[in-house]
């Protein structure tokens, strides 16, 4: 590894200082100490009286951390500096991980896709996760895992990295049904090749660029359509739509992300289909035009479940008001949530 060599005449005390101008005002602190590092962190979280992160588990630490202070992962982590990392979540809802083992089972196919041979067997990572939620005594929220090529050096291969490395946390927050409905916009940033958007990759800055157009326009989140023009997903869920003739359509998922969420709608819709209400469920490509003529549209994703979408490049949906299938099929998720089968709902050992 190539290190840059000060000039000789520069002092290590200039090094250790930040110029502003050409006045020496800004001096980089020096810590002399791990001690005096650990209380610096802690300064952030004392004033802090619920901690938004309860607990996070590091196969570099070998264990769990309930110290949001200690939660933290190597610079040299090669999800850090390359962006070679997977993730998924799980949410935590009235004491349950709801659809545990369908987003780890995405996860491996997604780690698969990014060449990264995970430090531990799959019912180790799951026994991990269910431990660490217990660990956190988090009723409600989401947990979040990470898999990563691992730490090692700053090289663009991992071949080098001693192991892959394995991260997760608690993330305490309120899970609600959505209830009212949003706009968004088609998006103008481009939308990731199918390679990457079919796996859950941490490299989110398309995402995170798409989100930010949205805002900008006063809009909670975008659309992308694909090269051919037909409807992809939106920067983080899902999308389905409800057409005039009450057919119930998602966008395949060859080209996008598989949501756990929108296969389990998928399932459950099919309730509607038998008492009348919806003609049929399918997925199916749909071009701009006939997606913004349908009669309801709605994002779907883990936290959501659903949420009702109501206008579109500042053009109503339907008649611009919430739908009453989508919450129909919104009550249907949430339901499976709160009181599904033990298939769906993992009973966290407090």
């Amino acid at each position: 590894m190539a290190y840059c060599n000060p000039s000789s005449d520069q002092k290590p005390d200039e090094m250790a200082s930040m110029e502003v101008g050409n006045d020496n005002d800004v001096k980089v602190h020096v810590f002399s100490s791990s001690s005096e590092l650990i209380e610096k962190l802690h300064e952030k979280w004392s004033p802090v009286k619920k901690k938004p992160y309860p607990a996070m588990y590091s196969s570099v630490f070998g264990g769990i951390v309930l110290d949001p202070a200690m939660m933290v992962i190597p610079i040299d982590d090669h999800m850090v500096h390359r962006g070679h990392g997977v993730f998924d979540t799980a949410v935590i809802l009235d004491g349950y991980l709801y659809e545990l083992d369908a987003h780890l089972d995405r996860f491996l196919r997604s780690a698969s896709k990014a060449r990264i041979s995970p430090p531990f067997p799959r019912s180790t990572l799951r026994s991990i996760l269910v431990q660490l939620t217990a660990a956190s005594q988090c009723k409600e929220g989401t947990l979040r895992y990470w898999l990563s090529a691992g730490p090692g050096n700053f090289l663009l291969s991992p071949a080098k990295c001693p192991t892959s490395a394995f991260y997760a946390v608690v993330i305490a927050d309120n899970v609600s049904q959505c209830k009212n409905g949003v706009k968004m916009i088609t998006s103008t940033i481009p939308m990731k090749a199918p390679l990457f958007a079919t796996m859950k990759n941490v490299n989110y800055l398309p995402n995170v660029l798409s989100i930010m157009e949205a805002e900008d326009k006063g809009a909670y989140a975008s659309i992308w359509v694909d090269d051919d023009g037909f409807i992809a997903e939106g920067p983080n869920v899902n999308v389905a739509f409800i057409t005039n003739d009450k057919e119930l359509i998602l966008p395949p998922f060859d080209k996008i992300l598989s949501g756990c969420t929108a296969k389990r709608l998928l399932e459950l819709a099919s309730k509607l289909v038998e008492q009348g209400r919806l003609k049929s469920v399918k997925t199916s490509n749909l071009t701009i035009m006939e997606a913004k003529g349908a009669a309801e549209m709605m994002y779907i994703g883990s936290t959501l479940p659903i949420l009702p979408i109501i206008m579109w490049d500042e053009q109503p949906i339907g008649d611009g008001k919430v739908g009453d299938l989508t919450m129909a099929l919104s009550d249907l998720l949430w339901h499976d949530m709160l009181a599904g089968s033990n298939t769906h709902r993992i009973c966290v050992p407090y």
